[in-house]
């Protein structure tokens, strides 16, 4: 299974800085990722539900760790790219 697209919408906020909609192999979207930049720098939250205790739960994420770097490394290129692209 591979990302074969990543919409990057950028956020201009402390940090938050996109939200993310990827698709799998043009055949399955998964909407609702974030571009954070925390204290270790940039990473990408899964989408997520707030529950009645105030706590967050995934709402969609990957089983393993090399599926959740496939898609980090996918989805942090392309805001590159985009960072890029809006600074022009």
């Amino acid at each position: 299974m591979e990302v074969t697209e990543a919409k990057i919408t950028l956020r201009d906020e402390a940090k938050l800085k996109a939200f993310v909609s990827i698709t799998f192999d043009n055949c399955f979207v998964v909407r609702g990722l974030r571009v954070i930049d925390g204290e270790k720098g940039l990473f990408v939250a899964m989408p997520s539900r707030k529950l009645g205790d105030g706590s967050f739960k995934d709402v969609a994420h990957p089983i393993d760790n090399e599926t959740r770097q496939k898609i980090e490394t996918v989805v942090l290129d392309e805001y590159k790219k985009a960072l890029k692209a809006d600074e022009k």
